[in-house]
């Protein structure tokens, strides 16, 4: 994308020397109307070069808020999943602990059985 408006950039501006280089060499008017035509087509490579530019930059603007976007999303989506699995683990732990206190409650019943 950026290589080919740059390749598009230098190839105006290349054309646009040789141009006004062959125009001024063969020009079968005045210099006053050669300086007034050079201005003229100054003036619209100026304008082409102007719109070139306005056009990359929206077109980077457009790639960077996509791919601002798309990281966002897979921000997100890699933090919901951390959290799901988080979630998950803590209530495996949960599990785990209450089974140990049941065990506990058990065994501390047996060991009042084997005292009395």
């Amino acid at each position: 994308m950026s290589n080919n408006t740059g390749n598009t950039i230098v190839a105006l501006l290349t054309g646009a020397a040789i141009g006004a280089g062959f125009g001024l060499l063969y020009a079968p008017q005045s210099g006053k109307e050669t300086r007034e035509q050079l201005k003229e087509e100054a003036g619209k490579a100026k304008d082409k070069l102007s719109k070139e530019y306005d056009d990359l930059s929206a077109q980077v603007s457009d790639f960077a808020d996509s791919a601002k976007s798309k990281f966002e999303k897979r921000v997100d989506k890699l933090f919901k999943s951390a959290n799901n699995q988080a979630d998950d683990i803590l209530a495996n732990m949960e599990s785990e602990l209450e089974s140990l206190r049941k065990k506990n409650a058990d065994l501390v019943k047996e060991l009042d059985k084997l005292k009395a």
